[in-house]
C-alpha cells in the first residue's frame, strides 16, 4: 500500500483537501449564507455592482521625510492617478515626541516617514491637496485625535467644509497593546480618547472614518489569517459597545466604522477570510447590537500587500508576491488597496519601485478582465467551504475572549499577545525546517545579484526641523499657551469631548508632543507585563 499522504495546511493551519464537491458546501443556504452582492449577509460584497461601478480606491503611500517632501509626492501619485493617499509618521511622532526631544535624536523623518510636530507642518503636508476631491488616510493611533484636531484645523482655515472631507484615521488603539506597541496611556484612558474622535466625527465628519480596525498589524506581529480575522473583528465588536456606551445610536457611528486587512501569500486562504469577515459582520451588527441601518452591516476594508512577507534576497520576486497578493484582494472585494513597493525589504521604496506598485494595481483593474464580474469565485467549492471553516473557527475564538471577560481584560492577562507569539514562532519553524518552501529564502537560493538603489533621506534635514520647531515654540503667545494646556487637563480630567480643545490647542502652535505630556501626567503611562 502507498503511504497516506500528509495533506497540505494553509497559513491558518487548515488542513486543505485534494479535490473539493458539493458535499463541502452542502450546509449552506444561498440567502442567508452568502445572498447577492450588495444585499445582506454581504459575503459576496459590499456594492451590488462592485468594481463595475467604479473601481477600488488606489490608495499608495504618500509619506516621505519633511512635510513638504511628502506634500510633493503626494501631488505625484495623484497626478499618477492615485484616488487616495496613505500617510505615515516617522517613529518620535508615532511615539508622542517632538522632534527637538532628545530621544527623538536620529529619528526624525526616519524610514521614509512625515515628523509631525504642529499645526505648521500639516499646512506644508496639505498644501495644494483638494481635501473635498482627495481621501487621505492618517496612519496614526495613539496621537489619533492630536493628528484629527490638526487636519479640521487646516480645513478650517481654508474653509472646507468639514462635511465634505473625506478619508481614514486608523486610530485603533486596542491593536496596539495586542501587536504594535505604539501605546503611552493605559487601554481605557487611551479608548476614551478613541471613542472621543468617533463622537466627534458622528457629528461634524460624516464622511470621514475615525477609527479602521486593523488586522494588519496583529498579522505582521504573527498571527495567522484566522487569528488576524478574529481578533480583529472582536476589536470591531468592543469599539461598538463603547460606542453605544458613550450614548450614540449604533447606526450614527456603526457606518463609519472601518477595517483594515493584510493579504498573504496564501491566494485562496486571503478570499475566505474577506468573506467570512463581511458574514459575521453583518449577523454581527444586525443580531447582537440591533443595527436596523443595512450601512451598518457592511464590513468596509482598506487592505495592503503583505510587507513582512517581502524578502532582502533576490527582492524582484516580491513583484511577483505583491501582484498576487494584490489580486487576491481585488477577488476578495476590497475597497481600497495599497500594493508594496518590491525593494521595500531593503530600503525606502524609490520613485522606480513606487511608479511599478502603483501600475500593479492599474494593470489588474484595467488588463486582468477579473473587474468584468461581481465576485468571480462565488460558488467555488473550496472557497465556500474555506469561508465556512473561517466562520466557525472565529466563533471559537469569540467563545474565548468573551471567557475571559472582553477584549481589554484579555489584553491585560496577555491572551493576545500570547496568540500571536506562539503562532509567529510556530511559523518561523516551519520556514525553518522547510515545511514552508520561500523562493530565495529557503530554497532555490542565489548568490546575491547586484546592489539595490537605495533612497536615503534628506541630509541635514533632521537639524533644519529641529531648528524651526524651536524657533516656533519660541515666537508663540506664551500666555495663550498656558492656558490651553491648563484646558486640556481639566477636559481630559471630566467627560467632556477632548476634541474642541485640542483644535483650539493646535491652532495656538501647541506641539504634538506638549499635549501628549499633558495627558501622561493625567492619564500615566502603560508599561505591559512580559509575555513568555
Amino acid at each position: 500500500m502507498m503511504p497516506e499522504e500528509t495533506p497540505a495546511k494553509n497559513l491558518s493551519g487548515f488542513d486543505i483537501k485534494p479535490c473539493y464537491g458539493p458535499e463541502d458546501v452542502s450546509r449552506l443556504d444561498y440567502r442567508e449564507d452568502l445572498g447577492q452582492p450588495g444585499e445582506y449577509p454581504f459575503t459576496r460584497g459590499v456594492h451590488k455592482t462592485m468594481y463595475l461601478g467604479r473601481p477600488w480606491t488606489i490608495r499608495q503611500l504618500g509619506s516621505l521625510d519633511s512635510p513638504s517632501t511628502a506634500n510633493e509626492r503626494i501631488l505625484q501619485l495623484i497626478q499618477m492617478g492615485a484616488t487616495g493617499v496613505s500617510i505615515c509618521f516617522d517613529l518620535p511622532t508615532i511615539m508622542g515626541r517632538d522632534s527637538d526631544d532628545i530621544l527623538a535624536r536620529g529619528e526624525v523623518g526616519s524610514c521614509g516617514a512625515v515628523a509631525m510636530d504642529s499645526l505648521s507642518d500639516m499646512r506644508s503636508l496639505l498644501e495644494g491637496i483638494p481635501l473635498e476631491e482627495i481621501s487621505i488616510n492618517f496612519v496614526s493611533n495613539s496621537q489619533s485625535s492630536i493628528i484629527l484636531a490638526m487636519f479640521v484645523a487646516v480645513a478650517q482655515e481654508r474653509g472646507t467644509p468639514l462635511q465634505m472631507l473625506t478619508g481614514t484615521m486608523q486610530n485603533d488603539i486596542l491593536k496596539e497593546y495586542q501587536a504594535q506597541k505604539s501605546y503611552y496611556f493605559p487601554p481605557r484612558p487611551s479608548m476614551r480618547l478613541s471613542m472621543d474622535t468617533v463622537c466627534f466625527c458622528a457629528d461634524h465628519l460624516p464622511r470621514f472614518n475615525p477609527i479602521s480596525i486593523s488586522g494588519y498589524h496583529i498579522a505582521s506581529a504573527g498571527a495567522n489569517p484566522v487569528q488576524e480575522l478574529a481578533f480583529t473583528l472582536a476589536n470591531g465588536f468592543t469599539y461598538i459597545e463603547e460606542g453605544i456606551k458613550a450614548g450614540l445610536p449604533v447606526d450614527n457611528f456603526a457606518p463609519r466604522l472601518s477595517f483594515f486587512f493584510k493579504v498573504s501569500n496564501d491566494f485562496f486562504e486571503n478570499i475566505a477570510k474577506y468573506r467570512a469577515a463581511r458574514r459575521i459582520w453583518a449577523r454581527t451588527l444586525r443580531h447582537k447590537y440591533n443595527a436596523k441601518d443595512p450601512r451598518s452591516w457592511r464590513f468596509r476594508v482598506h487592505t495592503q500587500t503583505s510587507g513582512s512577507s517581502l524578502t532582502a534576497q533576490q527582492p524582484e520576486n516580491n513583484i511577483m508576491r505583491v501582484t498576487l497578493q494584490a489580486l487576491s484582494a481585488v477577488l476578495a472585494g476590497t475597497q481600497s488597496l495599497h500594493t508594496n513597493s518590491f525593494d521595500e525589504g531593503v530600503t525606502i521604496p524609490t520613485p522606480r519601485s513606487e511608479k511599478l506598485a502603483l501600475r500593479t494595481q492599474q494593470i489588474i483593474a484595467h488588463e486582468s478582465g477579473v473587474t468584468n464580474t461581481v465576485d468571480p469565485l462565488a460558488g467555488s467549492y473550496y472557497v465556500e467551504s474555506l469561508t465556512d471553516q473561517m466562520e466557525s473557527k472565529c466563533n471559537r475564538y469569540f467563545e474565548e475572549i468573551e471567557s475571559l471577560g472582553g477584549v481589554i481584560p484579555a489584553i491585560e492577562t496577555g491572551f493576545f499577545q500570547s496568540a500571536i507569539a506562539d503562532s509567529a514562532y510556530k511559523y518561523q519553524r516551519e520556514i525553518e525546517e522547510k515545511k514552508r518552501i520561500i523562493v530565495g529564502l529557503n530554497e532555490f537560493i542565489e548568490e546575491e545579484g547586484g546592489p539595490v538603489e537605495l533612497r536615503r533621506p534628506e541630509p541635514g534635514f533632521e537639524k533644519e526641523k529641529v531648528a524651526a520647531l524651536i524657533s516656533l515654540k519660541k515666537n508663540r503667545d506664551q500666555d495663550l499657551i498656558k492656558t490651553c494646556l491648563n484646558e486640556i487637563t481639566e477636559v481630559i480630567k471630566g467627560p467632556d469631548n477632548v476634541m474642541p480643545v485640542l483644535i483650539k490647542a493646535v491652532k495656538a502652535q501647541i506641539t504634538l508632543g506638549e499635549i501628549i505630556s499633558v495627558m501622561k501626567e493625567v492619564f500615566g503611562e502603560y508599561r505591559e507585563e512580559s509575555i513568555y
